[in-house]
């Protein structure tokens, strides 16, 4: 807590660290999950998805923004999307966005938004391969959020299908990236790289319809449902009738089925770490980590169906600090890590319902 905190809401002081260490205290502020993940990656590969990460939480907050209507986090994505590809306009982006936040944003993010000018520098200090990789993340991200912008979404979406369209623009497209600068990075994995990429918006979908399931009610609270009506019409109950005090077996049948669906993308996300080489045990931890995270939570909300707060089926620390060592001792074994999947997945699955996702690579 002495470290970055303080500096986190001084912009004048971070612009006087390092590009490193400017990039590590925005981490700790806006994602201590990534600010924990990012760092296990090579030397390489850090600054590069650091940065990546910075740019899509840029274009998140733009999405979160309450003072903004659609037509201005349009405006303001689309110009993103330029300012990433050229490095030019970014003061004067930054210059305009920034005074509009309003104070429901935290203040990690109202500093991310005041550096937008530093952040930018940084993408362009990286190679070309780098920089096309991140600016495609955030074409797809910045073009495919705001459309949502413009749906009634208190009834929730109307199939799986739209379901994976909107984790792909918010978590598949960063997956590609991630793939892009592994393959980037390593000619071994290159070999690997159409797989990957395939595999890579499974493993993203896997994460972010985890975070949906655990946020179901926070979202709930804001008149929001990312889930899918489809699954629930097979049980019999109409999202339009979702509220905080929900209490409806029908809704926990069509629970389940999402978490089984999660499972699935988890176990694609699993595939995927095990064809990245064993010697790249950074590369692999970054992936386990979140992996495994995402699996206990699942196993949270499977044991809870009745939950109604994300903090219910949050994960403790314990869990966390058990999952980065358990990680850790089986990182180099691909058996041990089917095992260890195999044994804190059990009954995620739900027998004889199955869903087969449409491919997005190469959207």
């Amino acid at each position: 807590m002495n470290g970055p905190q303080p500096l986190i809401t001084n912009p004048q002081l971070l612009s006087q660290l390092s590009d490193a260490e400017l990039q590590a205290v925005l981490l700790e502020g806006v994602s201590r999950t990534f600010a924990l993940t990012i760092p296990q990656l090579p030397e390489n590969l850090y600054p590069a998805v650091a940065n990546a990460y910075l740019l899509c939480r840029i274009v998140d907050t733009i999405e979160d923004e309450i003072s903004l209507n659609a037509e201005q986090k349009k405006r303001f994505c689309s110009e993103f999307i330029q300012i990433v590809k050229t490095g030019e306009g970014a003061q004067a982006f930054a210059d305009e966005l920034a005074p509009l936040l309003s104070t429901q944003t935290i203040p990690a993010e109202h500093s991310l938004i005041h550096l937008i000018p530093r952040v930018i520098a940084i993408t362009h200090s990286l190679d070309r391969a780098q920089i096309e990789a991140l600016a495609c993340c955030v074409e797809t991200m910045a073009n495919g959020m705001p459309v949502y912008q413009a749906l009634d979404l208190r009834a929730g979406l109307k199939t799986m299908k739209d379901m994976d369209d909107y984790c792909y623009y918010v978590a598949g497209c960063v997956g590609e990236m991630l793939a892009k600068l592994f393959c980037h990075y390593s000619p071994q994995i290159d070999a690997h790289r159409d797989e990957l990429l395939k595999l890579s918006v499974s493993f993203g979908q896997g994460l972010q319809m985890t975070n949906i399931l655990k946020d179901i009610w926070d979202d709930a609270q804001r008149g929001v449902c990312w889930l899918p009506q489809d699954i629930f019409t097979e049980t019999g109950f109409n999202l339009a009738d979702l509220t905080p005090t929900t209490n409806d077996e029908r809704f926990r049948k069509g629970l389940e089925h999402l978490i089984s669906i999660a499972h699935g993308h988890l176990q694609n996300a699993l595939t995927y770490t095990q064809l990245l080489p064993r010697h790249e045990t950074g590369i692999r931890n970054f992936c386990l980590w979140a992996l495994g995270m995402a699996v206990l939570t699942l196993k949270k909300i499977k044991q809870n169906l009745s939950f109604n707060e994300s903090s219910q089926v949050k994960i403790s620390r314990n869990s966390v600090k058990a999952t980065i060592l358990a990680c850790k001792l089986s990182a180099r074994s691909n058996l041990l890590l089917s095992l260890l999947f195999n044994l804190t997945s059990q009954g995620l699955k739900t027998p004889g319902w199955q869903y087969l996702p449409e491919s997005h690579t190469g959207q």
